[in-house]
């Protein structure tokens, strides 16, 4: 007995050092889910890649709004020698030393029908020329107005009007099952812990059973009760116990540490797991077509597909459109000179300035590119839509067997109980059989490993329970419990 203190006090004295020295949280289900969604990397790493579908989307709405861009040089100087040929033929160097001056403000809008844009604009130029008979030109452009329209081509605002609020759509709901995501690895975790408390307090009660086994066979085997075999047996099982200890307390500090980080606790913070209860009388019993239509109307997935479809058509039109290429450029506009800046806004300076072309790339000879580029598109859509179709199978049929798992597991919870309730009585029974003769130490092992497995089953149980429940609300976005769809609203400005 002297060497089995020699070796448990140690391990009991660490433990207890660690307790004093650190701080006993007692941290229940709900509040870790709670600090996971604040705190953990996984939760801001959905975060982040939602707030960048957020600019992503205002950036696209920004292509429908009108561009006002300002732009000018302030000022151009140059001076350098050209050459220049003079009536005889000759050539000579001339000096050219210049100053210039411009400005302009335009407005650009984006025609989402067509695909094309028209601009207004106005600007100004100041020139001024040094040397002899130097001079001051002024030239204005009041008002302009040009259209770029492509004909017969490839309407990108139209597909980005498509896709981008369908995108949108997407990454806002991802938000929301992300967040569930993070709940569920929350619950393995938590319950990891749980399993490590229950395990550990399994460990201490058979050492201290064991212990006191041992001295009562000891005993009874110096008065020819028990025989030697039965001793080292019993001998057998203290060790055992005492391995197991040991085991148990390593297997509980790592998966501490892991929740811990998690959760972004302080490693000086010891965590003690409460077992959660889950209300009977509030579990629903769910019904598939209500929770598939759920699913399949707030799941990202849905979203997800609807986007795949429309970049796969959008594919084919684009390259239908890249077939030829004909664009129409008008520009209509006025413009003035004059030595004075005033003049050369004045009404008796102006003159018409219209730009009109229509340019034109058809391809006489290509070899099929063109064509193939098209059947290429309309190939890989129709293997979209394929991979799309047993994508919903398999998302309705997991829908499916989430529902009945949820539903079978308060009944699996119910009998782990009744399980671990009657391997606990089993095993007390055995104990006193044990010490009064009844039954050897095998029936006895049996007994305690059936506790051990009962109790860790029940933990397991009510494990599945939880996982299953907040599977259901991951793919559906609705709490079943509070009746709710759920929600996460969110505006970074």
């Amino acid at each position: 007995m002297k060497r089995i203190y020699s070796i448990i006090v140690p391990i009991l004295g660490f433990c207890l050092a660690r307790v004093h020295a650190q701080d006993t949280v007692r941290l229940e289900l709900t509040e870790a889910i709670r600090l996971g969604k604040e705190r953990s990397v996984q939760a801001k790493a959905a975060e982040s890649e939602y707030l960048s579908a957020y600019w992503a989307y205002r950036t696209y709405r920004t292509e429908l709004l009108p561009e006002i861009v300002l732009s000018g040089t302030v000022p151009y100087y140059s001076k350098s020698f050209n050459t220049r040929q003079n009536e005889d033929g000759s050539w000579n160097y001339v000096e050219n030393n210049y100053n210039r001056i411009d400005a302009g403000i335009s407005v650009t809008q984006n025609i989402p029908w067509t695909g094309g844009k028209i601009t207004v604009g106005s600007s100004f130029e100041r020139l001024r020329q040094y040397g002899d008979g130097d001079y001051t030109h002024y030239r204005s452009i009041p008002g302009t107005i040009t259209l770029e329209q492509p004909l017969f081509g490839f309407n990108r605002i139209k597909w980005l009007q498509r896709i981008e609020p369908v995108k949108y759509r997407e990454a806002s709901r991802k938000r929301i099952s992300d967040r569930e995501e993070v709940t569920l690895t929350v619950i393995q975790y938590y319950f990891d812990l749980l399993a490590g408390q229950t395990n550990l307090d399994i460990s201490v009660q058979n050492l201290d059973n064991a212990e006191r086994l041992y001295g009562i066979t000891e005993a009874q085997h110096r008065i020819g009760r028990q025989s030697e075999i039965d001793l080292m047996q019993m001998k057998q099982t203290l060790l055992n116990a005492q391995s197991a200890l040991t085991d148990a307390q390593i297997s509980l500090e790592a998966r501490m540490f892991q929740l811990r980080s998690f959760l972004g606790i302080d490693e000086s913070v010891v965590l003690q797991a409460v077992v959660p209860s889950f209300i009977a009388e509030r579990i629903p019993t769910l019904r598939y077509r209500e929770v598939v239509e759920l699913a399949l109307q707030n799941n990202p997935f849905t979203q997800n597909i609807q986007k795949r479809m429309l970049e796969a058509s959008r594919n084919v039109s684009q390259a239908k459109a890249d077939r030829w290429n004909v664009n129409l450029f008008a520009s209509f506009g006025l413009s003035g000179t004059a030595d004075a800046f005033y003049r050369a806004y004045s009404s008796h300076n102006r003159r018409n300035d219209q730009v009109i072309s229509v340019g034109v790339s058809i391809p006489i000879l290509d070899w099929g590119k063109r064509k193939g580029r098209v059947l290429v598109a309309g190939a890989d859509k129709e293997v979209t839509e394929s991979r799309i179709e047993k994508e919903k199978m398999d998302f309705s049929q997991n829908v499916f067997l989430r529902v009945q798992y949820f539903n079978n597991q308060p009944r699996q919870l119910q009998l782990a109980r009744e399980r671990a309730d009657l391997a606990q009585k089993r095993y007390d029974t055995s104990v006193e059989a044990f010490v009064q003769g009844k039954i050897d130490i095998l029936n006895l092992n049996d007994a305690r490993s059936s506790k051990d497995a009962a109790l860790l089953n029940y933990i397991e149980q009510m494990h599945w329970l939880w996982s299953y429940y907040y599977q259901i609300r991951s793919l559906t976005l609705y709490d079943f419990i509070g009746g709710r769809p759920l929600t996460a609203e969110y505006d970074p400005g």
